[in-house]
């Protein structure tokens, strides 16, 4: 049996990762979404093992020590992980799975995962990305200024993904992500199965 794929989305905060990713999952049923833990406290409406898990600093650690985390990294004084053991199941029975990290963790992801699929969702431009930080209404004008300059450092990195992905619209941006996922699929690489069984 063929591995599943793992696909990575990142991009600053408010491009619209989770917006994209909910629709994809949305549409594409069959993909496991996998949800990662972190420290923060929940947003409202946000439910426990639903976008989250949420969990103390300490049971974080202890999760570290016991090399529970596929990546982990503390973003704004809080930590964000990736829980393994469902990923690697999943993964090991053929099923794709889609992961939304940011940048920090996608680096050391591509590190243990030469072959997933990374994806930089990118913003149309600096000032749709200000505006959606600002409609969220959480920000102060020092925080604001503090997560521009933040996302232009993730942006940077986002040279170092496979795929770049201009959040214009969700609709199209998630056309997009499918048709990356579709031409991944049918790898020659990964369908050697095929091959085997017309010609031997």
């Amino acid at each position: 049996m063929e591995r599943g794929l793992l696909i990575l989305v990142s991009g600053a905060s408010g491009t619209g990762k989770g917006t994209v990713c909910k629709k994809i999952l949305s549409d594409m049923p069959e993909i496991f979404y996998s949800i990662s833990a972190t420290t923060r406290q929940p947003r409202p409406g946000e439910v426990d093992g639903v976008e989250y898990f949420f969990i103390t600093k300490e049971e974080f650690k202890t999760w570290i020590a016991e090399d529970k985390f596929l990546e982990y990294a503390e973003v704004y004084g809080n930590f964000y992980g990736t829980p393994l053991h469902k990923i690697e199941e999943r993964l090991s029975r053929g099923e794709n799975v889609l992961l939304e990290i940011d940048t920090q963790g996608a680096l050391n992801v591509m590190k243990k995962v030469p072959d997933g699929i990374y994806i930089f969702l990118l913003p149309p431009s600096l000032e749709e990305l200000k505006n959606r930080i600002k409609n969220r209404g959480t920000e102060t004008p020092e925080t604001l200024e503090r997560r521009l300059n933040a996302a232009k450092a993730e942006i940077e990195i986002g040279k170092k993904y496979q795929y770049v992905v201009v959040n214009d619209t969700v609709d199209e941006a998630v056309k997009k992500i499918k048709a990356i996922i579709s031409a991944e699929l049918c790898k020659t690489s990964r369908n050697e199965k095929i091959f085997e069984d017309l010609i031997g």
